[in-house]
């Protein structure tokens, strides 16, 4: 007989979920403010998804185009979102990206520097001015080793390796969460007064993503409907234009849009540079959503290549410039395909890449409609509308990260005593029990028949029929997942978190 009963109790005044950039940033401001904060997180800190973020972060600094200003920039974001945003949500990130750059410049991010000492700016699609901030092609990873360091400096306690299978309400009261390690199986109930969730999307739902196999299930958007929540926006979807076409483990891994930015060209297998038909303005700089649907034009007409991809080059800038501005893109071709990118094109197709809907928050304090309950970064509905510029994503994370953070950290000071329900820990205890049990099926083959169904029936194009049959295929596997085999075994409790991410992404497909 397994012991199932929580071994652990952690206490603090703020509770962040995710360890990318938005929970990193959050659980910052929320310490600065005077808490005592606590994050949780399925992935180590140092790999959460925010490091494959590659291209850049956006903010108006003039760097490269001193007319640019915030105004132009919320214009850029409305306009290609179809004017879907939320207003102010979009003029918060603006005005305020520029003080975050400046801040994590100060924490020692990397950023690529003019030879004069500015940080750096180049173009990125469908933007006005050069606005995108970047270090190299790995951006991300800078970011997150700033935020990471400067969380370290603080002392703020992280715990890595839990899976929160439950958000912990009572009465409408959001007051923690409830988690097992991953590894162990130990479970934690995180107690709080208020609580960030960061947790990400729900784009590795789709078979070709450039998310890992572990993140972007739609577990943040499950817990926070689970919770009271509402969601918005599920149906808008980002399909990157360029992700790898072979092999197929790592089909779907980002070709990130600096190479377009620092010249790349799409080219079919006739050798037509044909986004000249598609935005003979902009061309390879045009919206994401344009040019994915370009690409995927392209390879449903025939046009493309042998892997079922078109060709994007870059080897007319020279080595040297590709070892300096794109070096992640040089490194990862190499290690897949033994492709010189300096040289030869690079295969692309498009792929599953961002949720622009999710959870509803407040636009100045990023608050859900669950009280003690904050939202930050992918997880999130309202700044990209229908369509995100390339670079507005990070600076999300740390623009709405802070805000969430300090107004967890608001209502944590506002409140005199922790709500506490042990009815509502149980029942999260006997509901993570009732997954745990001898089945016929399997989660895993049901992940991938999900992510078929999501690929084949709401990718790039889609139709009523298409949305019908790829519903009706959701619900049979639904039918499954009460028959799943989920024990212990060498590889610790990762049978339970397949089925919960199984479960999440069920509902966060359906929507």
């Amino acid at each position: 007989m397994i012991d199932r009963s929580p071994n652990r109790t952690s206490l603090s005044n703020v509770v962040v979920i995710g360890t990318g950039a938005a929970g990193l940033r959050a659980a910052i401001a929320a310490h600065q403010a005077g808490c005592e904060v606590t994050v949780i997180g399925k992935r180590a800190r140092k790999d959460a998804h925010s490091v494959l973020a590659a291209g850049g972060i956006n903010a108006v600094l003039g760097t490269r185009d001193p007319e640019d200003t915030w105004q132009q920039h919320f214009g850029d974001t409305l306009r290609e979102g179809y004017w879907l945003s939320d207003p102010r949500v979009v003029e918060l990130m603006a005005r305020e990206a520029p003080e975050a750059i400046r801040e994590l410049d100060e924490w020692g991010c990397e950023f690529a520097r003019t030879p004069d000492g500015r940080i750096d700016q180049r173009f990125f699609g469908a933007h006005t001015y050069r606005r995108t901030c970047y270090a190299g092609d790995f951006t991300g990873r800078a970011m997150i080793k700033a935020l990471g360091q400067k969380v370290l400096d603080l002392g703020i306690e992280v715990i890595e390796g839990q899976y929160v299978s439950s958000l912990l309400v009572d009465d409408g009261i959001c007051f923690g969460a409830y988690a097992f390690d991953i590894n162990t199986g130990d479970r934690t109930v995180f107690l709080a007064d208020a609580v960030v969730l960061a947790a990400g999307g729900h784009t590795r739902n789709w078979r070709r993503s450039s998310s890992r196999r572990d993140e972007n299930n739609g577990d943040g958007m499950h817990l926070a409907l689970s919770a009271g929540c509402r969601l918005a926006d599920m149906e808008l979807v980002q399909f990157h234009p360029t992700g790898m076409v072979m092999p197929e483990e790592v089909a779907g891994t980002l070709v990130t849009e600096a190479v377009r930015g620092e010249g790349g060209r799409l080219f079919n297998a006739d050798g037509e540079r044909y986004m000249e038909r598609y935005d003979p303005k902009r061309m390879e700089l045009s919206t994401r959503d344009r040019v994915a649907l370009a690409n995927y034009t392209e390879i449903a007409e025939g046009r493309g290549g042998p892997n079922g991809g078109v060709f994007l080059d870059i080897s007319h800038v020279g080595k040297d410039t590709i070892l300096e501005k794109l070096p992640r893109m040089y490194r990862q071709f190499i290690e897949y395909q033994m492709l010189d990118i300096s040289s030869s094109p690079m295969e692309v197709a498009p792929t599953a890449h961002y949720s622009m809907g999710g959870v509803v928050v407040d636009p100045d304090t990023h608050a859900t409609g669950v009280e003690g309950l904050y939202a930050a970064g992918e997880v999130t509905a309202g700044l990209h509308g229908a369509n995100r510029l390339g670079g507005n994503s990070l600076a999300e994370t740390i623009v709405f990260g802070r805000r969430a953070g300090e107004a967890a950290a608001s209502l944590s000071q506002s409140r005199d005593v922790q709500l506490r329900s042990r009815a509502t820990i149980a029942a999260a205890g006997d509901e993570l029990d009732s997954f745990i049990k001898p089945g016929e099926e399997f989660a895993r083959p049901l992940q991938r028949a999900v992510r078929n169904a999501l690929w084949e029936h709401c990718g790039v194009v889609r139709s009523a029929d298409g949305l019908t049959e790829g519903v009706t295929k959701l619900d049979d596997i639904a039918s499954s997942i009460g028959d799943v085999d989920v024990r212990p075994s060498s590889e610790g409790y990762a049978d339970l978190a397949h089925v919960l991410d199984l479960r999440a992404a069920l509902v966060s497909g359906r929507a």
